[in-house]
């Protein structure tokens, strides 16, 4: 079965003013279904036919000798599939039960966990992710580059930001600490981050 393009959540105008109208049009219907595309070119009648996403990433992250264009639009596509599935509008203003206190554990509270995100996004270098990520039953912070997912590295993510240009340039223009603080103050669904925790657990 051939992948496609996850719908929306929420409408192009709900995230405004903190992502607009514009920039999810170009990067859901433009940017992410290059992505679904060219990934069924790649995988249509090999190995990779018929696998899950999560499978396909596994795998091409696994040898990325011999996947890297593979790995390159499968990533892409999961990562933004997660990107997508992580926010609301008026998200959550803080994670809650077992999530919070695995923050707490890991960052020292959720203050903290906030700064060390948006410090830890902000370094990618070109483009990539941003990820709060599962490792061995404790929370970390990593960032990944280009399409690279935390599946092809053995970790699980949990939410991921994606600072790639085309994510915040028609909103920000360059300036990457406005977008983080937006995303991370107004954007994350929180609920849905527990139940990312929840499944990998």
């Amino acid at each position: 079965m051939a992948f496609e393009l996850p719908p929306l959540p929420y409408a192009y105008d709900a995230l405004q003013p903190y992502m607009s109208e514009e920039t999810l049009k170009l990067h859901h219907d433009k940017h992410h279904q290059l992505y679904v595309t060219t990934l069924n070119k790649l995988t249509e009648g090999n190995e990779l036919s018929g696998k899950s996403l999560e499978e396909v990433v596994k795998v091409a992250g696994g040898d990325l000798g011999k996947y890297q264009p593979v790995m390159n639009q499968a990533g892409q596509h999961l990562n933004h599939t997660i990107f997508w599935e992580t926010m609301k509008p008026g998200g959550a203003s803080a994670p809650t039960g077992e999530l919070a206190s695995m923050i707490d554990q890991a960052f020292g509270s959720f203050d903290e966990f906030k700064e060390k995100f948006k410090s830890t996004s902000a370094t990618v270098f070109g483009s990539g992710w941003g990820w709060l990520v599962l490792d061995g039953g404790k929370l970390d912070i990593i960032k990944t580059p280009n399409g690279d997912n935390p599946l092809g590295f053995g970790k699980t993510p949990l939410l991921g930001v994606d600072m790639w240009e085309h994510a915040f340039y028609v909103d920000y223009r360059n300036v990457k600490a406005d977008y983080l603080t937006n995303f991370v103050n107004h954007l994350v669904n929180w609920d849905v981050v527990a139940e990312n925790l929840k499944k990998a657990a």
